[in-house]
């Protein structure tokens, strides 16, 4: 009896230590801080024995508030910390701004800490504006600064339009959040300052929340009942990967443990091996898990019939039985003394047999079936359309080619990643090589409406048939498969967003490739606007989206956003969409969307080429993240020259410098009736860089134009400077509030 004790009492002995070192801290330090446990690597303080640091390293030291019993990372509070997911669940404040008067508004953007040992769990949370006049915006750190956010609106009173737990966009919104995000700084603003609705919902907010946490509320809007919420962080050791940290004294990882890098490659996290548990970071390392003790964990027909071993167990029959001993083999006794056991022998050869039989038959029939398959998505994708429409043409213009799958593939090497050449909110850009070594563009588009078919041929017909030396040429399509593929010509010199923004770069760009990049972009819209056969409006025009060649060349490319214009139509209600900065602000308002969008977008584009500035950054002060908005103003108190890029405006170029700040000034207007149109704007671009300075010819300020944007009557010295200082009458320009945020596709 006292073996037998001893023998069940050594079963538990592993689980026991498998409970204690799960959540296990170094000997001598604090295990716990009010309810919540504190596992290595984290710590707080040091070892009362011999000294050493409680947590692996720096980035993982907490404290605990002794008076609340809070566990801290920083100023946040923490509620869990996850050794074997590499998560920790922490408490953030909401960003508000509220406005005590139309117009007048309390500003409380909210940062977490830079830490490159954690990151913004892009599984697990959501960032979420709520408001009826709300433009939420988060802007994120991994080696670059980026952006994103979305934007709410609603009408007044809300219950009209608003659902209890619907966060789709209108009082409330939501995205998700990119991978690897090591810095976050939430901005809650609004875009006509609460002045339509305030007498409901004077406040707008913003947050990064747990999924699913969130369940919005049309009360809410009257009282947000929120100040913290919860999100989740994912968190890694070091800031090398698994290989090269393997070999270094400081390595984490510890017995019976595998190492697993991060998703966005910074860092690597711990893991128990299968058949083990514990802490994978602590010293004593993970402990085999006894399966025959855990029915969930084995699956022998019973625990009489398991055999543990070290990570794993084994499952066997009695003495005088065959089989395996699991639930799906059994045990039973030898073939002499059970007759069923030759019907189940005969059965199973049978099946054999019938499964060789029909593997050959498979074989031959996969091809066929995948022959069928292409021609299910051409027929779906609408392969039959195009070829009655390029069968009723004659046009020599018309150069639309038909790849089939297999081409593409070939030419992207099954797709791979290293000829990635560009991501975007409709699909990803592929560099493509031709049996006929011609270099080309292959993009796969996501997901189409099978109820758009014949729009989306329509488009592929028009703009196979655009011929224009300053617009990315559409080769051809590619239909057998699920998603449409696109084949354009290939521009190798990147996008003006590059050489405008690389300081390297930009330093070498004369005023005349600047003025003459515009007037090429702004001849390509003309023609997508007024010459093409049927109107093209763009819908994404930004510096980003204007590829150059190696003359520097501007070829104006990504049509993912394009919409073709009926001649009877001159308007398209859409949802929103765009990259901010440069979105349309009648647009955001209307929802209608016109040629003058893309002239609105077209006047920040010039203003980015006169200015070398970003069309929106959070790192310049308030009043200048809005590019459009920042160079107005300096126009409007005179002082041209201070915003414009060095080494631009001279004593030779002064006069056309302002012309052409006048006329963005004018593209940007809030109005779209007040704006020139792209034909209009083409051609003033072109005489402005007809007339040169070495003829003589001084092109005055039309002074119409400057009472129009300025106010009254200005003069203006030799640099575009107003010597006028009076009083001047603004136009509606001012008299509301731009988008001020890029979100990039």
């Amino acid at each position: 009896m006292e073996t037998m004790r001893f023998t069940k009492l050594w079963l538990w002995i592993p689980l026991l230590l498998v409970a204690t070192a799960e959540a296990q801290s170094l000997e001598g330090c604090l295990n716990k801080c009010g309810d919540v446990e504190i596992p290595y690597p984290f710590g707080i303080g040091v070892q009362s024995r011999t000294g050493r640091n409680c947590s692996l390293q720096e980035s993982f030291e907490l404290t605990c508030n002794s008076s609340t019993s809070t566990l801290l990372y920083g100023d946040h509070p923490v509620s869990n910390i996850s050794v074997q997911g590499g998560h920790l669940d922490i408490s953030m404040s909401v960003s508000k701004v509220c406005y005590n008067q139309p117009g007048v508004a309390l500003l409380n953007p909210q940062s977490l800490v830079n830490n490159p040992s954690f990151a913004v769990s892009s599984v697990q949370n959501k960032f979420i504006s709520v408001g009826c006049d709300t433009l939420g915006i988060v802007q994120f750190q991994n080696n670059r600064t980026s952006y994103g956010g979305c934007v709410t609106l609603c009408n007044a009173p809300p219950q009209q339009d608003l659902n209890d737990k619907t966060c789709s966009g209108t009082g409330c919104c939501q995205v998700d959040i990119p991978v690897g995000m090591r810095n976050i700084t939430v901005v809650a603003s609004s875009v006509f300052n609460h002045t339509n609705v305030s007498d409901f919902n004077n406040c707008s907010y913003g947050f990064v929340a747990k999924q699913n946490w969130f369940n919005f509320s049309v009360d809410y809007l009257r009282d947000f009942p929120f100040d913290m919420v919860p999100l989740v962080l994912d968190w890694t050791v070091s800031d090398h990967t698994c290989h090269a940290a393997s070999t270094r004294s400081d390595y984490a990882c510890t017995a019976n443990t595998d190492c697993a890098d991060s998703d966005d490659g910074f860092g690597y996290n711990c893991k128990c091996k299968p058949g083990f548990d514990g802490n994978p970071y602590h010293p004593d390392g993970c402990h085999d898990v006894d399966e025959c003790q855990q029915e969930s964990a084995n699956n022998c027909i019973s625990k009489e019939n398991c055999r543990n071993t070290i990570g794993s167990f084994e499952c066997f029959c009695p003495p005088g039985y065959s089989g395996n001993g699991t639930t799906a083999g059994g045990c039973y006794p030898p073939l002499s003394k059970n007759p069923l056991t030759m019907v189940f022998t005969g059965i199973s050869i049978g099946l054999a047999a019938l499964f060789m039989s029909m593997s050959w038959l498979y074989l031959v029939s996969q091809k066929r079936k995948h022959m069928k398959q292409k021609e299910k998505f051409f027929r779906q994708n609408g392969g039959s359309i195009l070829q009655q429409q390029l069968s009723g043409r004659h046009e020599t213009s018309l150069a639309v080619k038909i790849f089939t799958a297999e081409e593409l593939k070939r030419a992207t090497n099954n797709y791979h990643d290293n000829l990635i050449i560009g991501r975007g909110g409709f699909g990803t850009v592929y560099k493509g090589f031709l049996t006929d070594k011609k270099i080309v563009a292959i993009k796969k588009s996501k997901l189409m409406n099978q109820s758009q078919v014949e729009q989306f041929i329509n488009e592929v017909i028009v703009l196979s048939q655009i011929n224009h030396r300053n617009i990315v040429k559409l080769l051809g399509c590619c239909l057998e498969t699920e998603v449409p593929l696109l084949v354009y010509e290939f521009i190798n010199n990147g996008t003006l967003y590059d050489l405008i923004h690389n300081k390297g770069k930009s330093a070498l760009v004369t005023w005349e490739t600047r003025l003459r990049i515009a007037s090429e972009v702004a001849g390509a819209l003309s023609y997508l606007h007024s010459a093409a056969s049927i109107s093209i409006v763009h819908r994404d025009v930004k510096s980003a989206n204007i590829l150059l060649d190696e003359s520097c060349t501007a070829k104006v490319s990504d049509f993912g956003a394009s919409r073709l214009v009926p001649l009877d139509q001159t308007a398209l209600a859409t949802m929103v969409q765009g990259t901010f900065g440069y979105l349309d602000p009648e647009y955001m308002q209307t929802n209608q969307l016109t040629e003058k969008s893309d002239v609105y977008s077209f006047g920040v584009v010039v203003i980015e080429l006169l200015t070398g500035k970003k069309a929106v950054s959070f790192e310049r002060p308030e009043e200048e993240v809005n590019l459009a908005m920042h160079f107005l103003s300096y126009l409007k108190q005179g002082h041209l020259h201070e915003i414009l890029e060095d080494g631009i405006i001279n004593n030779e170029n002064k006069e056309r410098v302002k012309e052409v700040a006048m006329l963005a000034a004018r593209c940007v207007r809030l109005r779209g009736e007040e704006r020139p149109s792209m034909k209009e704007v083409a051609a003033e671009l072109e005489g402005i860089k007809m007339v040169g300075d070495q003829l003589g010819v001084k092109r005055e300020l039309n002074l119409e134009e400057t009472q129009t944007l300025l106010g009254e009557t200005s003069k203006f010295n030799e640099y575009g400077d107003s010597i006028d200082h009076g009083n001047r009458v603004w136009d509606s320009i001012t008299d509301h509030v731009l988008i001020d945020f890029d979100s990039g596709r």
